[in-house]
Parts: C-alpha cells; sequence; structure tokens
C-alpha cells in the first residue's frame, strides 16, 4: 500500500515539477537580479542631474487674471527657455508675464528640459514624437503625447518629456528593461506587469504548493524511521 501511494505522489511530485520547472527557475532569476540591483540605477538616477534647482522667477500676472475657461483647483510654475509658464489643472501651460496660452511644447522646449534633468555630457542622437503607447511599452500608461529623446549611449538612454504639460516624465535605459522584464516574468502579468490578483499567478503559486507538499509526502511515505515508527 505505501509502495502504490508513494508510486502515485512521486508521479504528481514529477510532473509537477516538470510543469512549474521553468517558472520556479523565473521565479529564482528574477529574485536574484532584484536583490542584487540598486532601484536607484533601476530608475535611471545616474543619468539625471539631481542637483537641478528651478529658476526663480519674479514679476509674475496673477492666475486670476487669465482668461481661463474652467475654475483654477492646482497650478505650477513651469520653466521652459528661462520663460516662467503657469501649468493650470495640470494641462494648461500660460505664460505667467503676458498671459497667452501655449498649446504645446516644441522639440526644442523639451531639448531645454531634458538637459536641466538630464546629466551633463550626455548627447542627443534623435528626438521623436509617440501619441500612443501598448501595454508592454517602456512608456506606459504616462502622458501622451509626449517627445522621446534617445542618447548615444550604450545603454540606450531615452528620455520622455509630455507635450502638453511640459513635464520631464522619465528616463528609460538598458537596466530598467531588463527588470522590466523579469518583474513581468516574477508577477507573471502578461498584460501589464503590476496586477499581483491575476489568475496566472495564483494557479502557478497553488501549483508550487501542491508540488511542494507532494514533495514533503512523498519523504513521509518513503522515509524508513517513519515507517518504523508507525508500525
Amino acid at each position: 500500500m505505501n509502495r502504490k501511494i508513494s508510486h502515485k505522489i512521486r508521479r504528481v511530485h514529477r510532473y509537477l515539477g516538470l510543469f512549474l520547472g521553468l517558472q520556479f527557475l523565473m521565479w529564482t532569476i528574477s529574485g536574484l537580479y532584484f536583490s542584487w540591483t540598486n532601484l536607484d540605477e533601476i530608475h535611471g538616477d545616474q543619468f539625471k542631474n539631481l542637483n537641478y534647482q528651478p529658476i526663480a522667477f519674479d514679476s509674475l500676472i496673477s492666475p486670476s487674471s487669465i482668461n481661463h475657461y474652467e475654475a483654477i483647483n492646482k497650478i505650477e510654475i513651469r520653466d521652459i527657455k528661462k520663460e516662467p509658464y503657469f501649468l493650470i489643472n495640470d494641462s494648461f501651460l500660460y505664460n505667467a508675464r503676458t498671459g497667452k496660452l501655449k498649446n504645446k511644447i516644441s522639440q526644442e522646449d523639451a531639448i531645454y528640459i531634458a538637459n536641466n534633468h538630464m546629466k551633463e555630457g550626455l548627447e542627443i542622437s534623435s528626438i521623436e514624437t509617440i501619441y500612443e503607447t501598448g501595454k508592454h511599452h517602456e512608456y506606459r500608461e504616462k502622458l501622451l503625447p509626449a517627445y522621446v529623446i534617445n542618447y548615444k549611449s550604450n545603454e540606450n538612454i531615452k528620455a520622455y518629456i509630455s507635450i502638453e504639460n511640459a513635464k520631464f516624465q522619465t528616463v528609460r535605459h538598458r537596466d530598467w528593461r531588463w527588470f522590466d522584464f523579469l518583474w513581468m516574468t516574477h508577477t507573471m502579468d502578461y498584460e501589464g506587469r503590476d496586477d499581483f490578483n491575476n489568475t496566472v499567478l495564483r494557479i502557478f503559486s497553488l501549483l508550487g504548493l501542491i508540488t511542494v507538499m507532494s514533495g514533503f509526502s512523498l519523504w513521509f511515505v518513503s522515509s524508513p524511521t517513519i515507517r518504523k515508527f508507525l508500525n
């Protein structure tokens, strides 16, 4: 009877291990990568000008004098080529001295903003505009349209500037992309990366628990010490 039980458990354990082995390997590899990497470097801090301080402006007009069609619930100051702008409600740019609306920033404006936020010495290779991104794009779930500023580097560095609000959004580079890929394999959210409650992860976690328990059960029914104790 013990041999039959042991044989059945061994078969379950073997096939579960074969089915789950690749995912267990990816969990281990990604976990090792996360534990051995510096998150600040993954975020690209080594490419940023962390000492950047925005310019302080004076002689600005009152925001209440701007002919804006909706109530103002949020306002910020933006520096665009050393000219002050009010960013109203996260969407509208008005010159803070003339009150004139700026519909969108130019490529030259974006380069100026990027130069403020990025480390000196990086050479721009090209600039492009993106209007939409997929679920797996490195700029997913951020404000569009945006300028993508590409830099000459082995790390394939890209800076993203949103066109509507003139905000430096993020920087992406080679190590971040590796982190993002491994994060996807770790969470098993192959749609958007960050959903820990997805069905695939739940199924594999449950099967992983069954695999471990089957291993303990196999040891229990196969151990001469246990059999001797039970007899």
